[in-house]
């Protein structure tokens, strides 16, 4: 990336070009990508929620009500949940999205909570609908509680890589810049968190961009007002091999 100017005009550009939906008064900002099995489309909900489609499949990752009007939104092929934390698992909205053949992957102490889905620890891999996923590491080594308990622990939540064809996802899901990042391969798209004291900060963001290194990266899990978003533009204005797109 370089400069403000162009910063600010890619993502003018990107919203001219990719469109919203409206949702409970919410405009839902959506990507489009071509990949070797069709048009993978990512819906922007907020804060972690995402929901991907691709040939009439939808895959959500950590549906959180709140985001937004999920009764208007396509049920659920597929449903990833990260980890337990409310935000991230919503009983009631996985319930609403929910087919009869609906699967969810999910870490085990969200499986105990929930108390359904087919448990993923990291370093498993699997399939969904045809699709390659893999759970990957997502912990805090700096930030931690009081107590001086990780806000996540390691061994505890995972982040995802989805490979829709020739095309590779990672959701990091709720980590740190974490060395196994630099194990992950070649990847194409990657959601990236950034919000302190529970994820990472703009320099810790751009530590693991470099690390993993996708051909877009969208920040996530960061709130308006409260993240220094700028500053993390301002941070990657030199890293050319990486795209930066704001959808939040």
């Amino acid at each position: 990336m370089k400069k403000n100017t162009l910063q600010l005009l890619s993502v003018i550009l990107a919203l001219f070009f990719t469109g919203t939906v409206t949702s409970n008064a919410q405009e839902i900002k959506k990507d489009g990508f071509e990949t070797s099995i069709g048009t993978l489309t990512i819906h922007h909900v907020g804060h972690a929620s995402l929901w991907f489609e691709v040939n009439d499949k939808v895959i959500h990752i950590d549906p959180f009500g709140q985001m937004g009007d999920y009764a208007s939104m396509p049920k659920a092929d597929l449903i990833l949940i990260t980890h337990e934390h409310g935000d991230h698992l919503d009983a009631g909205t996985i319930e609403l999205i929910s087919k009869e053949n609906t699967q969810i992957f999910i870490n085990q102490a969200g499986f105990d909570a929930l108390k359904k889905g087919n448990v993923l620890e990291n370093g498993d891999k699997t399939e969904g609908l045809g699709w390659k996923i893999s759970a990957v590491p997502a912990y805090n080594i700096v930030h931690k509680r009081e107590d001086g308990t990780a806000y996540h622990p390691e061994g505890r939540g995972n982040g995802y890589v989805i490979e829709f064809g020739d095309t590779k996802v990672y959701v990091a899901g709720d980590t740190e810049n974490i060395p196994e990042m630099k194990d992950l391969g070649k990847i194409d798209i990657a959601f990236l968190p950034m919000n302190l004291p529970y994820t990472m900060s703009p320099e810790m963001c751009k530590e693991a961009a470099l690390m993993v290194m996708p051909t877009v990266l969208f920040p996530y899990h960061y709130k308006m007002g409260e993240t220094d978003t700028q500053k993390f533009a301002q941070l990657m204005e030199e890293v050319d091999e990486i795209e930066v797109r704001f959808r939040q």
